[in-house]
């Protein structure tokens, strides 16, 4: 198959990066012009225009930073739209909202071609391995068409059902990766505070009951410093807004998530929307004049788990001979 990408940023870098390094051919887009040109040296082609990429190749990947973002690739003057047809395939890799997903993707099934809400989940470090989860809604025909695809990005493929049930789960895993940030935050702070070791109080949480995959990757750069986990404040709002709007349209009435929408609000208010979405500690950090730094953390956070090739995952209650 030949395919296009569109979106190398954080992430979608990393996940065209492993369709070329296992011999895809692909073509990719971006607005900055030296990220495209650092994948022509690797030997991609670049596209001329979206409509141009779904014409020349059997899928086209958006992986963007927001809805509106897909909205215009796909709508707007030379978009994808424009090319679509029979055979060809839309995936949208975009941390998105699954009411935008299945309206542009009922776009693209009424001109003959098949669409694909397909986001990833497990950290950017992961990303970059071909190690990282991705959730795919679709048709079943349609998933196993592109099952060796995402299969080559990422190590477990889970097919979540039909068109945008892929985004509700990773709005979702993102609420909880947030959830567990704060949570990670001011358990530090309060430990700090009541003279425990930073280092010691990293190893209690990791083999404790306590600990998540959070604790496990971001704490590290917070006690590192850098807290560069390549992943902004702007998105972290968007995404647990988007988990927002979800229980509002089926009337959940929360309560932890507003409460963190005014976190990063306010958090974005002090440093900056681009702000690394880890420094949300410098609020306690500044209320308690605390600093919450040990030695011997990395600064940035690489996947030591060899690429290996992905598989379907099926969830328990599908499994042959369970009950």
């Amino acid at each position: 198959m030949k395919i296009g990408f569109i979106g190398l940023g954080n992430v979608g870098g990393k996940l065209s990066g492993s369709l070329l390094r296992n011999g895809i051919d692909l073509t990719v887009r971006d607005l900055n012009d030296a990220l495209v040109q650092n994948f022509v040296n690797l030997g991609a082609k670049a596209g001329t225009s979206p409509a141009q990429m779904m014409r020349d190749c059997d899928a086209v990947i958006t992986c963007l930073p927001s809805p509106a973002a897909s909205a215009a690739v796909m709508e707007g003057p030379d978009g994808l739209l424009e090319a679509v047809g029979p055979g060809k395939i839309w995936m949208e890799m975009s941390t998105t909202d699954e009411a935008e997903a299945k309206r542009l993707g009922a776009k693209v099934i009424a001109k003959g071609g098949a669409a694909v809400d397909c986001p990833v989940s497990g950290g950017c470090h992961r990303a970059a391995t071909g190690n990282i989860s991705i959730f795919a809604g679709c048709d079943r025909a349609t998933f196993e068409r592109i099952l060796p695809l995402l299969t080559t990005m990422g190590r477990r493929v889970l097919h979540t059902g039909d068109l945008g049930s892929a985004s509700i789960l990773k709005v979702m895993t993102n609420y909880l990766a947030t959830a567990n940030l704060l949570t990670c935050c001011e358990a530090m702070v309060t430990m700090k505070a009541a003279g425990l070791d930073l280092g010691t109080t990293f190893e209690a949480i990791k083999i404790s009951s306590g600990t998540s995959f959070v604790h496990e990757t971001e704490s590290q750069v917070i006690l590192n410093g850098s807290r560069d986990i390549s992943f902004t404040m702007d998105l972290v709002k968007k995404d647990i807004g988007l988990f927002q709007t979800i229980a509002d349209r089926n009337n959940v009435p929360l309560e932890i998530s507003p409460l963190m929408i005014e976190i990063f609000a306010d958090g974005i208010k002090r440093y900056g929307d681009r702000a690394q979405s880890d420094d949300i500690i410098r609020r306690l950090e500044e209320a308690t004049g605390l600093s919450i730094l040990a030695p011997g953390f990395p600064a940035e956070m690489l996947d030591d788990e060899p690429e290996e090739p992905g598989y379907e995952v099926v969830p328990f209650n599908r499994r042959v001979g369970a009950e």
